[in-house]
């Protein structure tokens, strides 16, 4: 038995019948999460609005990025190393405060990117038919890096038409495409840990990322 094509439905999810919420529906929002959101979700925010602004030269076309902590700390502010991380890349870390993750916040949600599968599982547990939506960051790069772009929406008909589809693709895969291991979709806290630690995690979150913003956009990085 071989994988269903990318785009194409298997267990009855299918352009058709699988509704993804986000409120407008002109708009689509990405949500990061991770424990604090002071550390990883920071991160992996900032570095989606850089990069697609980087393909695109703006961040706009409907798309929304926005992050929130499992045990946010609301009003935090980033950790400093986070900042040095994203000033490495060139980001901009300012005006951010951690946000608690309320079930608003996946209500509104069209795709939902977590650091950790226990993150993963814990906006899952929040209902909202989330579970459709909801990958870890690793575990839905892998998934992206399956799909052939050319099965995608072209970016002349709408950011958010091809992220959508984007996602039903990916949900698709799912079964199909396992993690070779467990730890394989885990980005682990660097709370606390040295700016050596903070800066080996924002590889890992810029080399997961890469090819997300690449399918979302249809741009590849600059070499």
């Amino acid at each position: 038995m071989t994988a269903p094509e990318a785009g194409r439905g298997i267990g009855g999810i299918n352009e058709q019948t699988t509704t993804f919420v986000g409120l407008p529906r002109d708009t689509f929002r990405i949500l990061h999460v991770s424990t604090g959101n002071v550390c990883r979700s920071p991160i992996t925010e900032r570095l989606t609005r850089h990069f697609v602004r980087e393909r695109l030269g703006i961040l706009g076309g409907g798309l929304v990025v926005e992050s929130a902590g499992t045990w946010g700390h609301e009003g935090a502010p980033m950790e400093d190393n986070a900042e040095t991380v994203l000033a490495d890349f060139g980001a901009d870390a300012s005006g951010f405060t951690g946000r608690e993750l309320l079930d608003d916040h996946v209500i509104r949600a069209d795709l939902v990117l977590t650091a950790t599968r226990d993150h993963r599982a814990q906006v899952i547990s929040m209902g909202h038919s989330a579970g459709l939506r909801t990958f870890t960051l690793k575990e839905f790069t892998r998934l992206v890096n399956a799909i052939d772009p050319a099965t995608l929406p072209p970016l002349e008909e709408g950011l958010v038409a091809r992220a959508r589809a984007l996602v039903r693709a990916s949900a698709a895969l799912r079964g199909w495409l396992l993690a070779p291991t467990a730890e394989a979709d885990e980005v682990y806290d660097p709370y606390g840990a040295p700016l050596t630690f903070f800066r080996s995690i924002g590889d890992e979150i810029h080399q997961a990322l890469d090819p997300v913003v690449t399918a979302l956009t249809g741009v590849p990085a600059r070499t």
